[in-house]
């Protein structure tokens, strides 16, 4: 069973504080969500727990082993990250980039196995970026790229995925591609996210952050409320619940109509 659990971690940039004693868990086939106003601590959080930072204090457990004393190696087979930073600094085509994410299955030097190319491919094409395979990585679009770096974290197959706002620079309909594409997965996904009716409508669990601390934790319905919504982001707003999805919807309300509520 695919678990994760973070206790305790903290870390500082000089004298700001970026995370404060984090405590949470995700479970096999959870899709958890971290939510919260720029600054809150979500991406340095998600970097401890994908190895680009090393916590100040606390530790990482995945399955019940010290992450951070495993090998890159070894952990690279059971965690794949999608972070904010996807700059490539030499050239390489949209097939090589997605290949790369086979390294941890493969010995240095070893060729590119059926079974491989195999994986590439299917990965191109759940992401619609088989007719780019052969393109350079440095002459496609933001969204394009950003779908890349996707591919190349589904071409890993490892049973736990960390997504730093997967959905940045994405239209609405790769947006909703990308979340329901990894929603069926069935593996652990902890996800920084930006917006909440993406949060509301494929989030198991929410965690909300503000000034390094997590300040709630709960399904949607637990945590989306308009009370809540203006004490993390300082925003009135309308939440209601759609129909046609049985999910929670959420409307921001301007600052000239918070008189009329």
């Amino acid at each position: 069973m695919t678990t994760l659990q973070v206790e305790g971690l903290s870390y500082s940039y000089g004298d700001k504080t970026a995370a404060d004693g984090l405590s949470f868990q995700v479970k096999e086939g959870e899709f958890a969500g971290l939510i919260g106003p720029n600054g809150s601590g979500k991406s340095t959080a998600l970097k401890m727990i994908y190895r680009a930072l090393r916590p100040q204090s606390g530790r990482i457990l995945l399955n019940g082993q010290d992450l951070l004393k495993m090998p890159y190696r070894q952990s690279a087979k059971l965690l794949a990250a999608v972070s904010q930073e996807n700059e490539v600094p030499f050239q390489f085509t949209v097939e090589e980039i997605v290949a790369m994410g086979r390294s941890p299955h493969k010995r240095l030097f070893d060729l590119d196995s059926s079974e491989d190319k195999r994986i590439v491919a299917q990965a191109l094409e759940q992401l619609g970026l088989t007719e780019l395979a052969r393109r350079s990585y440095s002459q496609i679009s933001g969204g394009e790229k950003q779908r890349t770096v996707i591919a190349r974290a589904l071409a890993q197959q490892c049973p736990f995925l960390i997504l730093d706002e997967p959905a940045n620079h994405l239209d609405i309909g790769y947006q909703m591609q990308i979340f329901s594409l990894v929603k069926g997965l069935g593996c652990a996904v902890l996800a920084a996210v930006h917006d909440l009716n993406l949060a509301a409508l494929y989030c198991d669990t929410i965690y909300a952050m503000k000034d390094g601390r997590l300040l709630y934790q709960g399904t949607p319905e637990e945590t989306l409320t308009p009370e809540r919504i203006w004490e993390i982001y300082g925003v009135r707003s309308v939440v209601s619940r759609r129909p046609e999805t049985g999910k929670l919807s959420v409307a921001f309300l301007p600052k000239e109509t918070e008189r009329a509520i």
